[in-house]
């Protein structure tokens, strides 16, 4: 006999169960005007959805595989944390497609923009230091979404956090706080030639996705007020730091200042990581500062998935970076598999377990 108490409860799990088991990716677009510049932004949002809307594969091209979603399928109700994203210079927003539908799927809203000046196909040297235009970018995509009545009834708006990678760490790293040093910065650059230094000292950028000659980038006249100034957004309270950007030239005292978990990641181990983009410093002047590393993986294994042959058609386009080769026998797909883990419960300690 199964008593009416017992059965209730087993009614009640086995939709939990099929509710569980509904949930898909959501993804929607918009755009909204930039805090500055009279730039417009373009945002995607992936969030957890119930069945529906139309199949598609976000950030799918000729060179990189897409991550599958939903467009303009239901929420599922609940309120979840949000998660904002800054993707890397001449990289996309549906590049991290990979990531962010993993996150969405755990339960986590995850919003992005493509950065004007930064983005592939939109890209020199000129906008590359510009860190505060892409705080306000991220800032931006937060008070939309928590005004928006679309989608302010499903955000937590007192669990917000932030991924970055590259240069959107760097990004990351300053709208959780940190301030960079434009000396330091420019020093750096005077003896190391390569990654960003040597992105400032080409004669190549990209507009409307065209080549174009462009002027060499003296970092000691970028404005020194504007790359300096604090970026804090205080909404933020977790942040996720993939190979960040600027790693040489972060002000230490600002390090020490920030009171929420900042979470490095490398891509690489012992000496194989830039010092462009090493972390393990950082993470030590960070109060709540944790470091781990991804054995096997470069700079480029954040990079989506190649498809078969897009190797051979990035070196006919002329680009020189291994795009497509992780370098050291290790699939991407796992490399993949064990930077979402390390996401994901990077932001499930801070923004859903906290109390």
């Amino acid at each position: 006999m199964i008593f009416p108490r017992l059965l209730a409860a087993l009614s009640l799990s086995a939709l939990f169960a099929a509710r569980c088991h509904a949930i898909e990716i959501g993804v929607r677009d918009f755009s909204l005007a930039a805090p500055e510049g009279g730039r417009r932004l373009q945002v995607t949002v992936w969030y957890p959805a119930e069945p529906g809307g139309k199949a598609v594969l976000v950030g799918d091209n000729q060179v990189f595989r897409g991550a599958p979603a939903l467009s303009e399928a239901p929420f599922l109700e609940g309120r979840y944390p949000l998660v904002v994203m800054s993707h890397g210079s001449g990289g996309r927003i549906q590049g991290m497609s990979w990531l962010a539908a993993e996150l969405a799927k755990a339960g986590f809203i995850v919003a992005g923009p493509n950065h004007p000046g930064t983005t592939s196909g939109d890209s020199t040297p000129a906008d590359t230091p510009k860190l505060w235009e892409r705080t306000h970018d991220l800032s931006a995509v937060i008070d939309r979404l928590t005004t928006d009545p679309h989608w302010s009834g499903a955000i937590d708006k007192d669990r917000i956090g932030v991924v970055g990678f590259s240069l959107g760490g760097a990004a990351a790293m300053e709208i959780a706080g940190a301030r960079a040093n434009l000396e330091a910065y420019a020093r750096y650059c005077d003896s190391y030639k390569k990654w960003d230094c040597a992105w400032y000292a080409g004669r190549r950028g990209y507009v409307d996705d065209k080549p174009v000659e462009v002027d060499k980038v003296d970092l000691r006249k970028v404005d020194r007020v504007r790359f300096e100034q604090s970026n804090l957004d205080r909404r933020i309270k977790s942040a996720v730091l993939v190979d960040p950007g600027l790693a040489q030239a972060y002000d230490a005292q600002s390090l020490n200042e920030i009171a929420i978990p900042m979470n490095f990641i490398n891509l690489g181990s012992g000496g194989t990581i830039p010092a462009a983009v090493i972390a393990s410093g950082l993470a030590a002047l960070s109060p709540h500062g944790s470091y781990a590393t991804i054995a096997g993986a470069d700079h480029f294994s954040f990079l989506p998935e190649c498809k078969q042959g897009a190797a051979a058609l990035l070196q006919s386009f002329g680009e020189v970076d291994p795009i497509c080769d992780d370098g050291n026998g290790r699939s991407r797909a796992d490399i993949h598999s064990e930077l979402i883990k390390l996401v994901r419960q990077a932001l499930r300690r801070s923004l859903k377990e906290r109390s």
